[in-house]
């Protein structure tokens, strides 16, 4: 029995290489050599991760298809991919009104074991909607952010996020700089972005974002002096802090848009005026994940490089380090995007 070398999570501050068997595929599903994998800031919310673990993490990955089932005729061996973890039945009442990441099957799809080890196993549905071929623009490293800038696309549509108005967004963690860098692309009239960290605010700077403002000061009056004497027209949140809910409100302009990209933890209440919210009439939207056509288009906006995310690669690492990895995105000090390399 061939083995493999795997990451294997028991919490943020144990990852243990470990070794498994190779997954064994059927006649319609595809083996995938890992070469790029990022660890995603979801992987380390503990009060997410825990209850599974110990198991393999990894959902943002590109590799080579090194064995194929004798069924599978859409793609062959040698091609480069990314995979897409979660992924849509294409028949349900949500899937045929465009809302894919409503679908149950995108809730409970995944591939084996998890994109933190050197081999995985893409099971049917994977293969069938949920498997690309990487431009060759695209490198594997690259390839690694086409999941999170998915769930930035869909993120962007449904909050119907457009050209030549203001947008705020709140924690330039690495979502908060991905939204950033879409921002810029779609020609956003006014970028501005908060955070608790300096070198975060500085990074956001680096990104795209016009002003920066330190979270714990006034952010709403702040927003103003550097907006001419206006809120913001779209809002999005990209961290699960609850003040940070209350500064969404207070910072959105009369007739604008909140967008909730990041949690809370499960069971946290939030208090807001509705008063407040109802005579701004203000809208209010959620997303979550990428759907295929998100995927699409994330992949063209790197493939043209309208979304330029080689700056934001801060560590690639070999498998053997994916400890140093997690304690990089757990600290938040030093990293932005960390790859590992199996």
């Amino acid at each position: 029995m061939k083995t493999m070398k795997v990451a294997m999570y028991y919490n943020n501050n144990d990852v243990r290489i470990e070794e498994m068997p190779v997954p064994i595929i059927n006649k319609y599903e595809l083996l995938v050599k890992v070469r790029a994998s990022g660890i995603c800031g979801s992987d380390v919310m503990e009060w997410y991760r825990l209850k599974t673990a110990p198991r393999v993490l990894g959902h943002e990955i590109a590799g080579d298809i090194v064995k194929i089932g004798k069924n599978v005729k859409k793609y062959k061996v040698g091609d480069r991919v990314f995979i897409s973890h979660h992924v849509p039945c294409n028949k349900c009442d949500f899937c045929k009104n465009n809302k894919h990441t409503l679908c149950d099957t995108l809730h409970s799809t995944n591939f084996y074991p998890g994109g933190f080890a050197e081999f995985l196993k893409v099971p049917e549905i994977n293969v069938k909607n949920g498997t690309f071929v990487l431009p060759d623009e695209i490198s594997y490293d690259q390839g690694a952010f086409i999941e999170p800038l998915a769930c930035v696309v869909r993120g962007f549509r449904i909050a119907e996020i457009k050209s030549n108005k203001s947008i705020l967004v709140l924690g330039s963690g690495i979502a908060g700089l991905l939204q950033i860098k879409l921002a810029k692309a779609i020609n956003a009239s006014k970028i501005i972005a908060t955070d608790i960290n300096e070198k975060r605010l500085d990074l956001a700077k680096k990104m795209g974002a016009d002003i920066t403002i330190n979270a714990k000061e006034n952010v709403p009056n702040l927003i103003k002096k550097n907006n001419n004497g206006m809120l913001a027209d779209f809002v999005i949140l990209c961290t699960g802090v609850p003040s940070a809910v209350n500064q969404a409100f207070d910072s959105v302009a009369p007739g604008g848009t909140i967008l909730f990209f990041a949690m809370t933890k499960p069971g946290v209440k939030i208090p807001f005026h509705l008063f407040d919210i109802w005579n701004k009439q203000v809208k209010i939207v959620s997303t979550y994940a990428g759907a295929p056509n998100d995927i699409v288009e994330a992949i063209d906006l790197l493939k043209t490089k309208k979304v330029d995310i080689e700056d934001m690669i801060s560590h690639r690492l070999p498998l053997s380090e994916a400890a140093k990895g997690f304690e990089l995105v757990v600290k938040a000090q030093d990293s932005i995007k960390v790859i590992i390399q199996p």
